[in-house]
């Protein structure tokens, strides 16, 4: 399996760079000058939740498709240069920017990565099941996602309160058993269980109205 290959905007900036050498041998450079020490084993024992090594050469391909217009963004900002004389820099230069589009990538899928703990979260995931997707601890994971889990505090008199994504949930418990919720989103919209109190538990009533207070909530990113 080749090493991962860079998108063909940065390796033909580089190619400029090097003086016009073959993009063989340009690519060959740009990786090691990028990507030092970075090789992948590909014939190791893989959980089954990891990715086999063609899963993983097209994550390498899509990741790179979206990395070059941003490094090309952020290059052009930092040198205000044109297109084609953005990339006539430095070896180092030229690393650096592409690392500061990692680093821009990266903020990117940690928020993404909150966003899908907080919706498993709003399901009904305990921090047990998210640590072991995430290979941490249950006290990792609530660490991670400190928000992602929210339980309905001690139910008083058949009642409790559910606050999640900006929102809240007033969780009741009806004179049949059943439980049942109403609550308002971070958006003001307002929301109530159907049918009364069809749930069997406050945890579940919770999960419910988890769901609607995630479905109405502020985008993440706008809340930090």
């Amino acid at each position: 399996m080749n090493a991962v290959k860079t998108s063909e905007g940065l390796l033909n900036g580089f190619s400029r760079l090097r003086g016009g050498r073959g993009k063989a041998a340009d690519r060959r450079s740009l990786e090691t000058l990028v990507y030092m020490g970075g090789s992948v084993n590909y014939g190791c024992h893989m959980a089954a939740s990891e990715i086999i090594p063609e899963e993983q050469a097209e994550l390498d391909k899509a990741l790179y498709d979206a990395l070059n217009p941003l490094a090309s963004a952020i290059r052009s900002r930092e040198t205000g240069l044109s297109t084609d004389r953005m990339w006539d820099a430095s070896p180092v230069d030229v690393a650096l920017s592409v690392l500061a589009a990692w680093k821009v990538m990266d903020g990117e899928v940690k928020r993404l990565t909150e966003r899908a703990a907080m919706t498993a979260g709003s399901y009904g995931a305990s921090y047990e099941q998210l640590g072991a997707v995430w290979g941490i601890t249950r006290q990792g994971a609530r660490k991670k996602w400190p928000d992602a889990v929210s339980r309905p505090a001690p139910a008083t008199a058949g009642k409790s309160t559910l606050a999640l994504f900006g929102g809240t949930a007033e969780l009741a418990q009806s004179t049949s058993g059943g439980w049942g919720w109403t609550g308002r989103g971070a958006d003001g919209a307002s929301g109530t269980a159907a049918d009364g109190a069809p749930y069997a538990s406050a945890e579940e009533a919770a999960a419910h109205a988890g769901a609607f207070l995630k479905e109405h909530a502020l985008d993440i990113g706008d809340q930090s």
